[in-house]
């Protein structure tokens, strides 16, 4: 049974958490407690990036110091006025139940906390300007979460050590997942005054980033976030060599979720005005599906396969980027295509069955915390 305090963490854990609180806790062993207290001391960083009411001179130092503060008992952080303002109110129960992991968690969590404070404080100064700094960007608030839980996976030994080594293809799982919530969420960021679209890209567009949001320019608009989705294609080949390495059933469904999730997201927003106009979503009961066939390397190609394919029919003709996108289609499809007919049936029936399994196996309450946690993540999504 949990002690005190770490029942307090799955508490936040489910409070701040939409989408990841469910698989999170369908971790295996003692992992899931490292993950959640990674993502709870993450959560208290991003809460102070994101609190305007924090002076930049107090703000900067605050970041690049934060990991320190995992090894001091009594800090805490009493005077934001953020939505999740209670990780930093309770940070001595998240950093007591961190100092109660094994060290080799520890030193994992420490090290990418202090990374992602270096580089949180690097663009609280600057725009994102280029598509290599939009890359930066992405490493330092998800690229080194997707490098830390690796790591962690490792740790477990749950996975070979070739995961948490492979660094590259770990980051190219939180690029894919960072780029396509700010793809998504254009009209939320412009409407609260901050920008993430990459201006190499958008200035090719619009005078300002705010001005795509103007009926009378939707077709360059258009166009931006076809390009920009285009970018975020690239790391699919990444993200399918990553999750074919996988070998435990709990982390492999942590890990693919998101980023069928993400393709799902990607294929809505392509070619779509709405994205400059409200909220595109993916309909609740496709997200279930997904959640439920991703079990699997080839079920997770296929449905890529599936997603890149309904992108690839919405290409129009006139799009600038259009040679780019089929190019990294193409790629992608050669990654997901099944390698014969013979295999191709093999490996439906083989789904099928891990499928029926899977669902025996699966109890009632699993399913219905992950649909309660998939419609909230349909409806706002995590950042």
């Amino acid at each position: 049974s949990l002690g005190c305090g770490l029942r307090t963490c799955y508490r936040y854990l489910n409070q701040t958490s939409r989408s990841f609180a469910a698989v999170i806790q369908a971790l295996d062993g003692e992992l899931r407690h490292a993950v959640c207290i990674f993502y709870l001391v993450l959560r208290a960083l991003d809460t102070v990036e994101d609190d305007m009411s924090i002076p930049l001179d107090v703000k900067v130092p605050m970041l690049q110091e934060f990991h320190s503060h995992l090894y001091q008992p009594d800090w805490k952080y009493t005077e934001s006025k953020e939505k999740d303002r209670q990780v930093l109110e309770d940070f001595p129960t998240i950093s007591m139940e961190f100092r109660n992991l094994s060290k080799v968690y520890q030193d994992v969590i420490s090290d990418i906390c202090h990374k992602m404070g270096v580089g949180m404080a690097e663009f609280l100064e600057k725009k994102v300007d280029s598509q290599r700094e939009w890359d930066k960007y992405c490493h330092y608030v998800a690229g080194l979460v997707g490098i830390g839980l690796s790591r962690l996976f490792s740790a477990s030994e749950l996975e070979d050590s070739i995961v948490g080594q492979d660094t590259d293809l770990a980051n190219s799982m939180g690029l894919f997942l960072q780029k396509t919530n700010i793809i998504r969420d254009y009209l939320e960021d412009q409407l609260e005054g901050r920008e993430f679209w990459p201006r190499e890209v958008w200035s090719k567009y619009a005078e300002k980033l705010s001005d795509l949001a103007k009926p009378e320019n939707i077709d360059v608009a258009v166009q931006c976030l076809n390009e920009l989705i285009t970018n975020a294609l690239h790391h699919v080949p990444d993200v399918l060599t990553y999750l074919s390495r996988l070998k435990n059933q709990s982390v492999f469904n942590f890990c693919a979720i998101p980023q069928v999730m993400a393709i799902a997201t990607l294929a809505a927003c392509y070619n779509n005005q709405q994205v400059f106009k409200g909220v595109v979503k993916i309909r609740k009961g496709q997200a279930v599906t997904l959640m439920m066939d991703a079990t699997n390397i080839q079920a997770v190609k296929a449905i890529m396969y599936q997603y890149v394919e309904e992108i690839y029919q919405k290409i129009p003709s006139t799009d600038p980027s259009s040679n780019k996108t089929q190019q990294v289609i193409a790629s992608i499809r050669a990654m997901s295509l099944p390698s014969s007919p013979m295999a191709s049936r093999h490996h439906y029936s083989s789904i099928y069955l891990s499928c029926a399994m899977l669902l025996a196996a699966l109890s009632w309450q699993y399913l219905s915390t992950l649909s309660k946690a998939t419609e909230e993540y349909v409806q706002g999504g995590d950042n």
